[in-house]
């Protein structure tokens, strides 16, 4: 009798597995949040702009990550253009060591917001640079993101 060796090479099993997090309504994820992520105490908001005029304010502080994109079965923030990848990128708030000048506040934890280009087609600007993909970009108040191509 030819007995068959067990297999413990990778499956793709849970890649495809919904409970995993990697699969949200059929589609699989290009992104797994970090484990130093956190929910944000501060209440965060992206003003949504043509031009100088406000088109939206999207209040961002109520998960710990949202997912930019076109495909709206996994975007947390639909974004509708045609240069704007399914999954074009993603807000995350991580849990980061306290690096200002405050003293009362050294050596403690604080939550910072970063922004990640998921390899996108068109990319990802902010401050007028184009940002690498899968990296981490620390937003400050009053920076200016664009995605894709669109204005």
């Amino acid at each position: 009798v030819n007995k068959q060796k067990a297999s413990f090479g990778l499956s793709g099993a849970l890649a495809k597995d919904e409970v995993t997090g990697k699969v949200v309504n059929g589609v699989t994820l290009k992104y797994n949040p970090p484990p130093d992520r956190i929910l944000p105490s501060v209440q965060w908001r992206f003003f949504v702009f043509k031009g100088d005029e406000v088109l939206d304010t999207l209040f961002v502080h109520r998960k710990d990550n949202f997912l930019l994109g076109s495909n709206d079965k996994v975007a947390d923030i639909l974004m509708e253009h045609g240069s704007i990848s399914g999954q074009h990128a993603v807000l995350q708030y991580r849990r980061v060591p306290y690096s200002g000048k405050k003293e009362k506040f050294m050596g403690s934890m604080v939550c910072k917001p970063y922004l990640m280009d998921l390899d996108s087609t068109n990319g990802t600007i902010l401050n007028k640079e184009k940002i690498e993909g899968r990296r981490y970009y620390e937003l400050r108040k009053g920076d200016v993101i664009s995605f894709g191509e669109s204005t």
